[in-house]
């Protein structure tokens, strides 16, 4: 506290390079705070999910126009996803560690017997052409978002044991079963068609690889066959590749395949530095497909303009500089790997939205995390939140901040109690003098 006020009055009276610096003083004094993490993962994800519910409920009345329903339909459907998702962040963020890694195994199962069910032809439910959804009467799941929360945990846990066994300095052990049991993954979810989740686990894979501290060379050949792999998927099914040749694409070309990629441009166009206005985009009117979900970026884009998409970007930013602080900040192997593949999955997956959106990479179908349309995806990535938040409410500094603050606010009320309080007596004003008179 005081370091503040100190560097408020340098600030206030020093000049201008003084200044600078006694403000970059300020940011830094705050940065290194042990809650900081904390509170910067729950207020990123908190803005992002209300501007998002705002964003679903405007981007979604063309649809809802459409099939005659509410134009609540699609924001009521989204807040439900989101409160059930916030309750089990909250109890995530609050179970010890250990308790979580006893859950790792039971969840990679469960997910396993989701995708295989979702692969047997009239137990999984098709949307869009992708066999990707068990549907359960009143809401219809998505097993391979839970995927990357299965990968997370299980390759967390996995490398840590080997690390603490002293085998990570062999190759077989470095990559075995971690690869193998991403690439079951991977297929099982590719039986659907969902390249876009499969993208992320890949992502996902290589930053567990980085953190465990991969050969160069190890690291490149993975790389160089998860780009052989990929390839070879994207030629050997037409709308794949037309997806890919949209990349970059300026003009309507005669066949329409490009026509989304194209709206979004023009969304972002129309939006101008402060967009047209809440509501009162055009493109999402029957010209911008799946403006509530996939391009939900591109309508923020026409809707508030420049400086409503770099308040998205500006937040998820701040989201994965947290999650890289909790990852960085821990001596715990499984919570550094964890952190970092959590960080890893949402940052790689608003890559993937935002250059989709943008034209800058290929339509891959993912929706933006915390941010779009689907109850899903809300879930999974409120686990993903809640995972690390009980990773920055685990740390020795984080966990030392919050005994001072539940000590300090059990001890209030008990010293209200029992010290007095001060009466104030006010003085009557002395009687001028004749003197005075």
């Amino acid at each position: 506290m005081r370091l503040i006020s100190a560097t408020t009055t340098t600030f206030k009276s020093a000049g201008p390079v003084a200044r600078v610096r006694a403000f970059r003083e300020r940011v830094g004094f705050l940065l290194d705070r042990p809650l900081t993490p904390y509170y910067l993962i729950l207020g990123s994800t908190l803005l992002l999910v209300v501007l998002g519910l705002v964003m679903v409920f405007s981007a979604s009345q063309s649809v809802v126009n459409d099939f005659g329903l509410s134009i609540t339909f699609f924001f009521r459907k989204q807040l439900v996803a989101f409160l059930l998702g916030a309750a089990i962040a909250v109890v995530l963020a609050r179970m010890p560690v250990r308790v979580l890694r006893t859950a790792v195994y039971p969840l990679l199962f469960g997910v396993v017997a989701a995708l295989v069910l979702v692969a047997i032809p009239g137990i999984g439910h098709k949307v869009n052409g992708n066999r990707n959804w068990l549907s359960l009467g009143f809401f219809q799941l998505q097993p391979s978002e839970f995927a990357k929360l299965a990968l997370l945990l299980w390759g967390a846990d996995l490398l840590a044991r080997k690390q603490k066994n002293h085998m990570l300095d062999q190759w077989k052990h470095l990559l075995v079963p971690l690869v193998p049991g991403t690439v079951v993954l991977m297929m099982l979810i590719m039986v659907g068609g969902d390249m876009g989740t499969t993208m992320v686990l890949i992502a996902m894979l290589f930053a567990l690889l980085w953190m465990v501290g991969a050969p160069l060379r190890l690291f490149g050949a993975t790389l160089g066959i998860a780009v052989v792999a990929c390839t070879a998927l994207i030629i050997t099914v037409p709308h794949r590749l037309d997806r890919l040749g949209c990349v970059g694409v300026t003009k309507p070309d005669p066949n329409l395949n490009c026509f989304q990629a194209l709206h979004g441009l023009y969304a972002f166009a129309a939006g101008g530095p402060f967009g047209s206005g809440l509501g009162a985009g055009v493109e999402k009117w029957g010209q911008l497909p799946e403006a509530h979900t996939d391009f939900i970026f591109a309508a923020t884009g026409e809707e508030l303009g420049l400086v409503g998409t770099l308040s998205v970007l500006g937040l998820f930013a701040a989201l994965g500089y947290a999650g890289i602080r909790v990852a960085l900040g821990t001596k715990d192997p499984f919570v550094r790997y964890a952190a970092g593949a959590a960080t890893a999955w949402i940052m790689a997956q608003a890559v993937v939205n935002l250059g989709s959106a943008l034209g800058l990479l290929p339509i891959a179908g993912v929706p933006l995390p915390l941010f779009s349309y689907g109850g899903s995806a809300m879930l999974s990535a409120m686990c993903a939140v809640g995972v690390l938040l009980c990773f920055a409410r685990s740390s020795p500094g984080a966990k030392a901040a919050l005994a001072a603050r539940s000590s300090t606010s059990r001890l209030r009320p008990v010293l209200a109690r029992v010290l007095p309080r001060r009466k104030t007596t006010v003085r009557k004003a002395a009687r001028p003098t004749r003197r005075e008179r």
